[in-house]
């Protein structure tokens, strides 16, 4: 047994599907994975060395879905698309936001459509429409629209992955992801939870952002992008 209290971020969508987000799950004993619709990941119980195939029976012909960290033997019928290694990232110490005052929204169902298409825009292939519904996401508008996002994703007991850090490229500049990471961290902090995020170990600046908001490295892991094969 790990003494790392952090070890469960070595499979995340594992504990979190076993645990907070229990209700957003299918699968069986050793597999699972998001709900469609909310979440193109995917997890299993590498500890157990059980057998991956099972989660085969969750997917659609042509699906393309993510696993995170170890990469089991895969089916004869997946292909592996991309390894994307990240830097996993943790904060524990409250984050002073930016000096000037902008106005945060806490984003509901009215703004679905319009979270989803900024995000798509900015980070395409890791949210889905009801991804939201997986925690709190925050917006910053300018004249009624929709200009920066974040929010809440993987979570886990006292643990809460910060994500979908996107500001529409007209408008970057001003510190909103700064603003928006800040009240996140903040918020969960004040809560119990602990903040951690991932982002792509090629992507320097976010990194560096990240560094100067207080996170720490934790360690490298992969996402790993799959497809099921179409039925011939």
């Amino acid at each position: 047994m790990s003494h790392d209290p952090f070890a469960k971020l070595d499979n995340p969508a594992w504990w979190a599907l076993n645990g907070v987000q229990e209700s957003f799950a299918t699968g069986a004993t050793n597999v699972k994975r998001y709900q469609r619709g909310i979440l193109p990941f995917a997890a299993y119980d590498y500890e157990a060395k059980g057998d991956i195939t099972a989660l085969d029976e969750l997917l659609e012909p042509g699906e393309v879905f993510f696993l995170i960290g170890v990469l089991p033997a895969l089916p004869a019928n997946w292909s592996l698309l991309n390894e994307l290694p990240c830097a996993q990232m943790i904060n524990q110490s409250a984050v002073t936001p930016p000096v000037g005052d902008v106005i945060i929204s806490h984003l509901t169902v009215d703004d679905r459509t319009a979270l989803y298409n900024l995000i798509q825009k900015v980070q395409p292939g890791y949210y889905e429409l009801d991804t939201y519904r997986l925690g709190s996401y925050y917006g910053i508008r300018q004249e009624g629209k929709l200009v920066a996002v974040a929010g809440e994703r993987m979570r886990l007991e006292e643990l809460t992955e910060i994500s979908a850090i996107c500001t529409d490229p007209a408008y970057t500049g001003r510190q909103y992801a700064q603003h928006l990471i800040a009240h996140l961290c903040n918020t969960n902090l004040e809560a119990g939870n602990i903040p951690f995020l991932h982002v792509l170990e090629t992507n320097q600046r976010a990194i560096g952002l990240y560094e100067y908001m207080g996170f720490t490295k934790r360690r490298t892991i992969s996402f790993w992008k799959l497809r099921k094969m179409a039925d011939r």
